[in-house]
């Protein structure tokens, strides 16, 4: 695996050229025509449609305007409703600047009306620019980009560059497709001391086929020694980012991801899908696209989602659900990860700064992930001084079938993969379960003052196998004897019985269905170490959302 991982060049790959900048934001130019505002009273509505005149106020559907461009040139105040006629297409873009903002109780809106959702159909740039302003909401819109769009053009972007102290506060966004663009929607800042977004919730949203990602948060620099985060209070669910392909000419960044959070802060992405992203990312990129991931960030739940079938062009990353460099106390529960190119849920860290530490990986499951990339596994840890990490209540099924022809014999990914670099981590009442492949393998002999194995099952229909270090084992008591791993004040835990998966014997359909993962053995006896023997707080419910009893067993289920 490759140690290079990305932070700056995931901001590059979120943003538009400083020239396309220019062009979609504009400048006051004289002499343009202002449509008259009406002189008293207010918020105001302002209707489109092909059948309107320019010549017309714009004041109801029998006075509409006929174009995007004349729209565009009136001035937003707070309370004004922008309305396209639903189910006609537009030429043109859309952009509100500084001075045209609206609040939360009075936003500036932008939507369809009439029978069905309008279509934004930009010239080469992005459909609607939001810049330096907020009190914005965007619902019910299509946005559907050129060839030059989708190189140079973003779906919706929302860009901050003036130094305040303030956020810019309340952005929603929702029922909006975006397609055909560089990234659907973006919402970032590049600058040292600029304050973002704050307030954000995008929902009902479908971003895909963009190029280089589905959504797309991003920020300056991230510097550990005074970490300052340019995004706070999102909320994205029931987003669905697909088949955003990657860039194949873009091998010094990462590319092809569906949904990607930077420099974020409180942050919950919920019941939201990525599937099939990243499958032309360039062969030679030494960062890869993800199907949902974080970096640069703090206090982030990613809870009930799925990713599945994601790509990498090359041979990094490709995987389901990411917390990568400099991210701090950040949950991961009740995902689904299935036949991803790289791991299921990879935790890591590429930079020496400290400030990867005290996340939370739980309740989530993994079946037939790293079918590209056996370098990596369901559940993969490692990186540069990262601490902190519990991976507890977790179900992992690998599979030799699900392997895709590239991988060689007997290169197996392992249901949890443990590299170097880590301290604190603690490993607890997973599933752990292959046909024969490895259960875990460790890149050193770990001790348990630095990681911490206790109550996990570790079952394998074929031969039994873990590395650990420079050691291979093939049963539990040996492992533990030489470890010193499963063990609570001197007595054995964990076991090696039988969960009963149907996902170990039945084809990975699609969508897969999570009740495979559901252990169908009557009367298993529990093994859990359970929250008393642990550091954690297990939570309140399971990956379905049963109330957890009072006595775990091992797995996402209970």
């Amino acid at each position: 695996m490759n140690a290079v991982k990305r932070s700056r060049t995931t901001r590059a790959a979120a943003g538009v050229s400083a020239g396309v900048l220019l062009l979609l934001t504009g400048c006051d130019v004289p002499e343009v025509y202002k449509p008259a505002r009406p002189a008293s009273g207010g918020p105001f509505t302002f209707y489109v449609s092909p059948d309107g005149d320019d010549g017309n106020d714009g004041m109801s559907p029998g006075k509409a305007w006929r174009t995007l461009d004349h729209a565009n040139t009136a001035d937003f105040r707070p309370g004004d409703r922008l309305r396209l006629k639903g189910g006609e297409r537009f030429r043109g873009a859309i952009t509100l600047e500084e001075g045209e903002a609206g609040s939360a109780a009075r936003p500036v809106v932008i939507e369809s009306y009439g029978t069905g959702r309008a279509t934004i159909a930009p010239r080469g740039t992005s459909g609607i620019t939001v810049r330096d302003t907020a009190g914005v909401e965007i619902r019910n819109i299509a946005l559907v980009g050129d060839r030059k769009a989708l190189r140079e053009g973003v779906g919706i972007a929302f860009r901050a560059t003036r130094p305040e102290g303030r956020a810019l506060a309340h952005v929603r966004i929702a029922n909006v497709e975006a397609r055909g663009f560089q990234n659907g929607i973006s919402v970032g800042t590049e600058d040292e001391g600029v304050t973002g977004y704050s307030d954000v919730r995008i929902s009902d949203v479908a971003v895909h086929h963009n190029l280089e990602a589905g959504l797309v948060f991003y920020g300056p620099e991230f510097e550990a020694d005074s970490p300052a985060y340019a995004h706070s209070g999102l909320r994205i669910e029931r987003v669905t980012a697909y088949s955003n392909t990657g860039d194949p000419g873009s091998d010094g960044r990462n590319t092809g991801s569906g949904i990607a959070l930077g420099s974020v802060r409180d942050a919950k992405v919920m019941r939201s899908v990525a599937h099939d992203n990243g499958a032309r990312s360039a062969a030679d990129a030494e960062e890869g696209p993800e199907g949902i991931w974080v970096y640069d960030s703090t206090r982030v739940v990613l809870e009930n989602n799925r990713s599945y079938r994601n790509r990498t062009g090359s041979r990094v990353d490709g995987g389901g659900f990411g917390l990568d460099n400099n991210v701090s106390h950040s949950v991961v529960q009740y995902n689904l990860a299935y036949g991803n190119d790289g791991p299921g849920f990879l935790v890591y860290s590429g930079k020496a700064t400290g400030a990867h530490r005290d996340n939370v990986v739980r309740f989530n499951m993994s079946w037939d992930d790293a079918r590209k990339l056996p370098e990596y596994g369901g559940i993969v840890a490692y990186g540069s001084r990262m601490n902190n990490l519990d991976i507890y209540n977790n179900t992992v099924v690998m599979r030799t079938a699900h392997l895709a022809p590239s991988q060689a014999a007997g290169d197996r990914s392992p249901a949890l993969r443990l590299r170097d670099g880590m301290r604190g981590v603690s490993v607890h009442d997973n599933i752990l379960a292959t046909d024969g492949g490895p259960l875990i393998e460790a890149e050193s002999s770990y001790l348990p003052d630095t990681h911490q194995l206790r109550g996990n099952v570790y079952h394998s229909t074929g031969p039994w196998s873990l590395g650990w270090g420079s050691r291979r084992f093939t049963g539990l008591a040996d492992w533990r004897s030489a470890s010193g791993q499963e063990l609570l004040d001197g007595e054995p835990t964990g076991t090696g019985e039988d969960p009963c998966l149907r996902a170990l014997t039945v084809p990975l359909t699609d969508p897969a269905g999570a009740e495979n993962l559901v252990p169908g053995c009557e009367g298993q006896a529990s093994v859990s170490m359970g929250p008393q023997a642990t550091r954690v707080d297990a939570g309140l419910v399971d990956f379905f959302g049963n109330r957890l009893p009072d006595v775990l067993r091992p797995g996402a289920v209970q």
